[in-house]
């Protein structure tokens, strides 16, 4: 698909959010570091993170920092967006919306106070300040920038309510798109309505993805999560989701050693130990990174239950080096030879 002026540049045209039951998709970056605020009433803190070389700062307007729940709004248009990219159409980082379709396919209600809400998130979204140098698109810039550039109401009701609202992305969360740099969600995610169940199932859907399962320290899980609550108090809610299971498509459990422990509910197939026939190979944690080498903004864990699939249809032949046999198959993959 050529990229039209409209995606190039982000000015003039705009994209009409106009597909139906999108999947939900969200952009890497916001996955993996803290850029949104846990808290249910205004934050107006500052907000300094770094970790592995990521650096980030969030300034918050004077209606306070932007919050899980108006990330809604980002997932909402990544998800059309990315619907549409791969549909063949063009894009622009600026949509035009209808408030009614964000907030049934967010899973919240349509009363008058909604719309209200809705409309304070949008003004949250734009006042918050992001300065970082994360990558997104293979670019590594430090700049700072709104979470949307900007956002207007289109057509209003008799009543005043917003019906069409016109968003402008920035072009770092624009850029995060078109190099497809996302993941899909489950849709039980809108379901989620503690902040921290959001935000850890953010993390876990980033890191475990469809391995096995991935394991982090109560202290690292802290830090990355965002969250303000001292330690013991972030401790005992963690051990709270334990008991509850909240997560969509995640189990979790607490292990010796101050560990946390995220793995599949219900896996596409099953790693075995085993090398046999009929047992599923296991790839090292160092496959997957060399694959998301070899395809930037790729789902690797996608990528890896696709294989999978593929290798389970084929009989599940004995493999003598299955890391080897994968990244061959990313490699086909990359080339446009392999299954589509």
């Amino acid at each position: 698909m050529q990229t039209s002026v409209a995606q190039a540049s982000g000015q003039g045209a705009f994209f009409l959010c106009d597909i139906f039951d999108a999947i939900p998709k969200n952009d890497l970056a916001s996955m993996e570091h803290p850029l949104f605020s846990l808290g249910t009433r205004p934050d107006r803190r500052i907000l300094n993170y770094e970790h592995n070389g990521a650096e980030i700062t969030v300034t918050p307007s004077v209606k306070g920092l932007a919050t899980i729940h108006d990330k809604d709004i980002l997932i909402f248009c990544i998800s059309q967006l990315m619907a549409a990219l791969n549909a063949g159409r063009q894009v622009s980082r600026t949509l035009h919306l209808k408030a009614h379709d964000l907030l049934v396919a967010t899973n919240r209600e349509t009363s008058g106070d909604a719309y209200r809400r809705l409309r304070e998130s949008f003004e949250r979204l734009a006042g918050t300040r992001i300065t970082t140098n994360i990558v997104t698109g293979g670019q590594e810039v430090t700049s700072g920038f709104g979470l949307i550039e900007s956002w207007e109401i289109v057509r209003k009701a008799r009543g005043g309510r917003m019906v069409n609202v016109a968003v402008t992305l920035s072009e770092w969360l624009f850029r995060a798109v078109l190099s497809k740099s996302v993941l899909t969600l489950s849709r039980d995610y809108f379901r989620l309505r503690k902040p921290l169940e959001r935000r850890i199932y953010e993390l876990t859907r980033k890191h475990c993805g469809r391995q096995e399962g991935w394991t982090i320290s109560v202290d690292t899980l802290l830090k990355k999560s965002g969250s303000a609550s001292p330690r013991r108090v972030f401790r005992k809610m963690i051990r709270d989701m334990i008991a509850a299971q909240p997560l969509p498509d995640y189990a979790m459990e607490e292990l010796p050693g101050d560990l946390i422990r995220f793995s599949q509910k219900h896996a596409v197939v099953a790693p075995a130990s085993g090398m046999g026939m009929g047992a599923a190979p296991v790839l090292k944690p160092e496959t997957l990174e060399r694959a998301r080498s070899l395809m930037p903004g790729a789902d690797v864990y996608a990528l890896e239950a696709e294989w999978r699939a593929m290798w389970q249809r084929s009989g599940s032949p004995r493999l003598r080096q299955a890391d080897g046999a994968f990244l061959g198959w990313v490699k086909k993959r990359r080339a446009g030879e392999g299954p589509a």
